[in-house]
């Protein structure tokens, strides 16, 4: 009896998990050489509602090692501030560098990467196998103070695959850039995207409530491969499933171990999605754009899903006739998670300014916004999001050395990035521009930045 349950104990220990969230393109990232830094005399904005005034941060082995002042200088390299401001490093968790590239040509356009447009879903798809490293977006980011991104699919899909988070860095491949042990991210859609693109078609969907179909279905097919991946991983069948690869997205999403981030402009289309959610056990991490987030805070903050929103786009599509540009601030005084987001390599060269014109306009409305709020909705709220909150996106001792110095207060338009520093390695210096990264691409094309 002994030996038979030992052996049944063997072969279920040797039975595989579910496959739903093996990566096997882990990330190959090293960063660049370093040393220990001190930089003293800054006002700091550490990203969780903190300041401090002529204060000093020691960055050793890659992390904030302290935060204060009167630190040692022993054994390090001191970076005088005088006076300039110092926040943790910019994240942009809604952006499609590498794949819809500057400078886009007519043909660019037409070739775009930026979404498998064959079926609504195409949740097998990983946007991380398109992903061109050699975009000057990335490097233009990350001289804007930019040191994590989230590459997301684009919306025309109802399930448009899986998103990959990377730091900027020059690379000739994804994995070289990729954010070691950053979980991947499924990107979803709803209203007038996919309808529109697949009804021009004769093809399903040309509705809203044919999206909706088309997603229940679907999220019924993931529970039912599921079930049957658990029933063999505990042993109770002996065969495995057929591998899936849309069903193994879509069951790790209800597994909770892929956040959902999900395009939506109206606050009905949110809701339903909300409903959805609710349906089949899962929850929305995020709801990108989100234009209509002022009118469902409080659902919003029920649910515990995020907004990443601009600060003033709108009436590019009928979904956005009534955005506003108090969005941001009404959804974060109503208490929900609320970050900025780029969907543009332009904007994404200036995320602090979309927060500071959103901040302005909630300010304008009577809502009480300081530097040291709103810097969390591109730093610290999108760290936690990504679900590196614990990594990135904070100044205080343990956390990565990801930090930007920049000339002034960074909400300002006058304001420029001097200094970037990823994994604590100054990966960026303004004043000697020529010791900075820069992509194969870049080299002596000035109209790009780079170097002669």
């Amino acid at each position: 009896m002994l030996v038979a349950a030992f052996a049944a104990t063997s072969l279920h220990a040797a039975r595989p998990e579910p496959p739903f969230t093996i990566d096997p393109y882990p990330s190959t990232y090293q960063p660049l050489p370093r040393t220990d830094t001190l930089i003293v005399d800054v006002t700091i904005l550490d990203g969780a509602g903190g300041r401090m005034d002529q204060g000093e941060i020691l960055l050793r082995d890659g992390r904030i090692a302290a935060v204060g002042r009167g630190l040692s200088r022993d054994n390090v390299t001191v970076v005088q501030g005088e006076g300039r401001w110092v926040t943790p490093g910019i994240i942009d968790v809604h952006s499609h560098n590498g794949t819809y590239v500057l400078p886009l040509t007519s043909l660019d356009r037409k070739a775009s990467d930026v979404s498998e447009t064959s079926d609504p879903n195409v949740a097998d798809t990983w946007i991380e196998h398109a992903v061109n490293p050699q975009d000057p977006a990335f490097a233009v980011a990350l001289r804007s103070g930019v040191t994590t991104i989230q590459v997301l699919p684009g919306s025309t899909p109802l399930f448009a695959g899986r998103s990959v988070i990377v730091k900027p860095m020059p690379a000739t491949n994804v994995r070289a850039m990729k954010f070691p042990g950053a979980v991947q991210g499924l990107k979803m859609s709803c209203g007038e995207n996919a309808k529109s693109y697949f009804g021009d078609k004769d093809e399903a969907p040309n509705s809203r409530q044919g999206e909706i179909a088309i997603i229940r279905e679907a999220f019924l097919r993931a529970q039912e491969y599921r079930d049957e991946w658990r029933e063999y991983s505990r042993g109770k069948s002996k065969k495995p499933p057929q591998r899936d690869l849309k069903l193994d997205t879509l069951a790790a999403v209800l597994d909770g171990a892929i956040p959902v981030h999900m395009h939506c402009y109206r606050a009905s289309d949110m809701t339903v999605m909300m409903g959805i959610a609710q349906e089949f056990g899962f929850k929305i991490a995020a709801f990108h754009h989100a234009t209509e987030a002022y009118k469902i805070a409080a659902q919003l903050k029920q649910a515990g899903t995020c907004v990443a929103v601009w600060s003033d786009w709108w009436g590019f599509k009928m979904e956005l006739q009534d955005s506003i540009r108090e969005n941001a601030a009404m959804a974060d005084a109503a208490g929900v998670c609320t970050m900025m987001h780029s969907d543009s390599p332009v904007v994404g060269q200036r995320l602090q300014i979309e927060a500071a014109k959103a901040a302005g306009a909630g300010r304008r409305g009577g809502l009480n916004l300081p530097p040291e709020r709103v810097i969390a909705w591109v730093t610290s709220t999108p760290a936690r999001l990504l679900r590196l909150g614990d990594r990135i996106g904070t100044i205080a001792a343990g956390f990565n050395a990801d930090l930007v110095v920049w000339s002034g207060d960074p909400f300002s338009i006058y304001t420029k990035a001097e200094r970037v520093f990823i994994d604590g390695a100054q990966v960026y210096d303004s004043a000697a521009p020529a010791r900075s990264p820069e992509s194969d691409f870049g080299l002596g094309r000035p109209e790009m930045g780079g170097r002669q």
